[in-house]
């Protein structure tokens, strides 16, 4: 099989191997869950639940708050302690505090959907609508959205994320060797949404193991398997579809704009598992690594469990930890506390020890030229920079500031350790807010 990829990128550290061999376990959940209702891009819910209220394992709590937004349901059942604003990792939202009564009973909702071929698309759609099911890649954007492009953009191609091109993290590499056929049965029923007969499944090379499973499991379909090459950030949606179909999606544009559709592999497995029990989307994988973290695992969570509770089951921080991430190193988020619940699109929870988290000193810049050549959008991450700096976004917008992906390759090859990648999200959000005004 020959490999794909695109122009650009680096290639760090994996440090898979404390995780990559561990299969998934399952954490039931801790006593009280915290349930934000904004774990997705878009409008928050809105409660749909009153302190005193028993609620069940698949039940409604959060009602959508406009098209671009995502139900929220209960992850456990119990009784509603509270529905009050605190921390999340998006910011300080309403969350619903559900105390665990450690029964798991189902909301009577959670029931099988029928067979997806005889629905039509804008019912499988509504469906996925109504599950709350968004990207579990680490974006959360919701999933009906991305199903619902105008009409003068058909599409032909659905492609699934399964590059996992993250350091560190392998919780959709174990979701492919553990749950293959229903990866490829939420792929079979996102293409009967869309009428599309095209479904590719990336994968780097440096997972063989599931590219010979999903291959096996493809079988007597009309989805293929392709191999990428091992490069970061191949799991980026506009180089997983240049590598996939040779597609360029052009500056500014969508996925639509050139007839594809990306979706995470974790987000297939969450359909076909709603077509199957009719479970909406209250748990998912995630890895909790790190040299921070004593007993690193591939941990299947309920949503709004404690980050402190997945390192628990961990058996707790090896040592004082220096950072806390979300997700993986390059587009992970750093989080201020571990008493933050887990949410829809956390796909890692990555500790450093103290020594790691230590931040480099910026020197001037050497004009090497490195960061223009991994950029994978062909962008001058300098001088977008250099314009930060100086104030001048309008210079910094005319370098195309807002192409930028914010994969973090140029501030990783910086040998002068350039804040590159902080700085380009400056300008980004500064050209944007100039622009609403």
């Amino acid at each position: 099989m020959g490999l794909l990829s695109f122009k650009g990128g680096i290639h760090p550290p994996h440090s898979k191997k404390s995780t990559e061999n561990l299969a998934i376990v399952d954490f039931l959940g801790p006593k009280v869950v915290e349930i934000p209702l904004r774990q997705h891009i878009g409008a928050p819910c809105e409660a749909t639940v009153k302190k005193g209220d028993a609620v069940k394992v698949g039940q409604l709590i959060g009602a959508a708050g406009g098209f671009v937004s995502a139900n929220v349901h209960s992850s456990v059942s119990g009784t509603v302690l509270d529905v009050r604003k605190q921390n999340t990792a998006y910011g300080f939202d309403t969350c619903v505090v559900i105390e665990n009564d450690e029964q798991y009973t189902n909301d009577e909702s959670v029931l099988p959907k029928p067979d997806f071929k005889t629905l039509s698309g804008k019912e499988i759609i509504g469906i996925i609508k109504d599950a709350g099911i968004v990207g579990m890649g680490g974006a959360g954007f919701p999933t009906h959205v991305k199903l619902s492009p105008p009409p003068e953009k058909p599409i032909d191609t659905i492609v699934l994320n399964g590059a996992e091109c993250e350091p560190y993290l392998t919780c959709d590499h174990r979701l492919m060797l553990e749950d293959s056929a229903m990866i490829i049965k939420g792929l079979q029923i996102l293409m009967h949404a869309l009428n599309v007969k095209n479904g590719v499944i990336g994968i780097e090379s440096n997972k063989p193991d599931a590219i010979s499973v999903m291959t096996e499991a493809a079988k007597n379909t009309d989805i293929r398997v392709v191999g990428l090459k091992t490069k970061y950030p191949q799991g980026a949606e506009k180089q997983l579809i240049f590598a996939c179909t040779n597609r360029a999606i052009p500056s500014g544009g969508l996925p639509m704009d050139i007839g594809v559709v990306v979706n995470n592999v974790a987000t297939a497995y969450t359909i076909g598992n709603l077509f199957e029990t009719g479970m909406p989307l209250v748990q998912r994988v995630c890895t909790v690594t790190g040299k921070g973290i004593k007993s690193p695992k591939n941990i299947r969570f309920r949503v709004g469990t404690p980050l402190k509770s997945l390192i628990d089951f961990c058996d707790g921080y090896n040592g004082t930890p220096g950072k806390i991430l979300l997700g993986g190193p390059m587009m992970g988020v750093a989080q201020f506390s571990d008493e933050l619940p887990a949410m829809k699109n956390t796909s890692g929870v990555l500790v450093f020890s103290q020594e790691e988290a230590k931040l480099p000193e910026a020197t001037a810049c050497i004009k090497c030229g490195k960061c223009v050549s991994v950029c994978p959008i062909n962008l001058e991450p300098i001088q977008i920079s250099a314009y930060t700096l100086l104030h001048d976004y309008d210079k910094a917008a005319k370098f195309n500031a807002l192409d930028c992906i914010e994969c973090g390759s140029c501030s990783f090859i910086c040998p002068a350790k350039r804040p590159l990648l902080q700085t380009i999200r400056v300008a980004k959000r500064e050209i944007l807010a100039r622009r609403k005004k």
